[in-house]
């Protein structure tokens, strides 16, 4: 088995690598029967570029030899961003205060090539975007029906802490919203 490496890299790198990131994204999710695999990827990239610019953007990328395997990027989580909008059950007070902009990061996307499933390197992903963040606590959505899915996070330490609605043309109608704290170790 190849050796997987992990590299940071920042929006300039990333917007050059857009194409290869779109594509481990359609190879990710394969073939949904009745699903336009276009339509999807199309609305990545449009989520992915719009990401660029948000604070403290960072793009990790997984590189077995020369390939492309896999990848997770995410930024801090500012106040005017309204993430935890609509959010149910309703958080406590104080919940959703960014204190700065700089108290959340949202791991915006995380994608593994189907051949590298399963290996690992999802989890390694994870980790080293997690570990290098200097962030108080972390969120991510997912899809709601996602059991599995939601069973890895959980595994990976993560607690679901409610849903909510998707934004007008989000891909779902609705998101599972998943928090966990940061250790200190991994702050800058």
């Amino acid at each position: 088995m190849t050796d997987v490496t992990y590299t940071r890299l920042g929006s300039d790198a990333a917007a050059a690598l857009m194409d290869q990131l779109c594509e481990v994204y359609t190879d990710a999710y394969g073939e949904v029967s009745g699903e336009d695999s276009n339509v999807k990827t199309g609305a990545f990239r449009d989520r992915a570029t719009g990401a660029l610019s948000a604070r403290n953007y960072e793009l990790v990328t997984a590189t077995a030899g020369d390939d492309l395997v896999g990848f997770v990027f995410g930024y801090s989580l500012r106040q005017e961003r309204d993430w935890f909008a609509g959010l149910q059950p309703a958080p406590e007070p104080g919940f959703t205060d960014e204190r700065g902009g700089e108290r959340t990061v949202v791991l915006a996307e995380i994608e593994v090539r189907k051949a590298w499933q399963g290996r690992g390197t999802g989890r390694g992903l994870h980790d080293t975007f997690l570990g290098g963040r200097r962030e108080e606590r972390a969120t991510l959505s997912a899809n709601p029906a996602a059991a599995a899915t939601h069973a890895l996070y959980e595994g990976w330490g993560w607690q679901r802490i409610g849903t909510k609605p998707g934004r007008p043309g989000a891909y779902y109608r609705e998101y599972a919203v998943f928090m966990r704290p940061l250790s200190l170790a991994g702050r800058r």
